[in-house]
């Protein structure tokens, strides 16, 4: 691949005109940003996890409480504004937008979305992997050493995903914007899948995480092909950790149909990794709240990370951290390898 950001053709640093476009938009309103109250807790295994607690979710309207569903539903990729809208990729030929969050929880949230209105459902394509990868890069591309900045990113892909907009896109978020000084210990966990999970193919997981999930290197400056590849690996891993647990790990996998993936999962990247985490449900009760509770999940599991909207959830789980393991397992599946 090329100099990272050159493939972008944007003339400064990333991180640069994502910071100053938010600000600015923060300032004039035209985005609307919720503050979450943020804390750390330990799994069964010593695993750390973000837990963050924002209000302003509740205010928020359910899937089956949304508007009439006859009404052709907002697309806010489809001619994003101006006032979000951070650039057009590659500057030559666009094929992708690069779109501030309206209602972002993490400060520089922002989104990779295709021009073209394509489904979320679909594979990912080779133009998505690499312009999603050579974000990931541009961002740390003016920095060196270990304190460079980092991106995380992630998409949501089916019923049970936790995705809420069908024209396809994906997401990133600082690593900085969303760590704290009151959490020093907390890591993605993208990062913590290291472990080997087959005895040939380049998969790796992470013991401690609750529910199967899997990942696998990305050489620096890696081919299109490479990332494609590595792409429908992980894909044929979550698939198989699934639907086949204990059945060998080959091409004849069939992942997608005319095009449409055949399962809900996440994947996120950085610049070292991609990872995947099959999903079987979109949301989990926290225990002893009654009704009203319902977390829902999404990429940024393999962040490690979950969002509460009620007071109730957020005293539950710090009270009791060892429950999140039965929560973040309940919408999985259980942890597979081929060792």
């Amino acid at each position: 691949m090329s100099e990272a950001g050159t493939m972008l053709g944007i003339r400064e640093p990333l991180q640069r005109i994502v910071s100053r476009k938010f600000h600015e938009a923060y300032r004039n309103k035209d985005l609307s940003f919720s503050d979450t109250k943020l804390d750390v807790l330990r799994t069964k295994h010593d695993a750390s996890f973000q837990l963050r607690y924002c209000p302003a979710l509740a205010k928020k309207p359910k899937k089956d409480e949304k508007k009439d569903t006859k009404s052709p539903k907002f697309d806010p990729f489809a001619e994003p504004p101006a006032e979000l809208l951070v650039a057009s990729i590659p500057r030559n030929h666009p094929s992708h937008v690069l779109v501030l969050n309206k209602f972002p929880v993490i400060h520089n949230h922002f989104i990779i979305a295709t021009i073209a209105n394509k489904p979320q459902t679909d594979l990912l394509e080779l133009g998505d992997l690499i312009m999603t990868y050579e974000c990931l890069r541009a961002w740390q591309s003016h920095q060196s050493g270990r304190g460079r900045p980092r991106l995380f990113a992630f998409f949501n892909s089916g019923e049970h995903s936790g995705a809420s907009q069908v024209h396809r896109h994906l997401q990133f978020l600082p690593v900085e914007d969303m760590s704290s000084s009151d959490s020093p210990d907390w890591s993605l966990v993208v990062d913590r899948m290291t472990v080997p999970a087959h005895p040939d193919l380049p998969l790796f997981h992470d013991p401690s995480f609750p529910l199967a999930g899997f990942s696998t290197r990305l050489e620096e400056k890696t081919s299109p092909e490479n990332l494609h590849s590595k792409y429908l690996l992980l894909l044929r891993a979550a698939l198989s950790a699934a639907r086949r647990p204990g059945q060998p790990l080959n091409d004849s996998i069939e992942v997608e149909k005319q095009g449409q993936t055949t399962f809900s999962y996440n994947l996120a990247m950085t610049t070292e990794r991609m990872a995947i985490c099959p999903r079987r449900a979109e949301a989990v009760a926290v225990p002893g709240v009654g009704s009203e509770s319902s977390v829902a999940l999404n990429g940024t599991i393999l962040a490690g990370t979950l969002m509460v909207k009620h007071e109730s959830e957020w005293d539950i789980l710090r009270q009791n951290p060892l429950l999140l393991d039965d929560m973040l397992a309940s919408v999985g599946y259980a942890p597979a390898t081929w060792n």
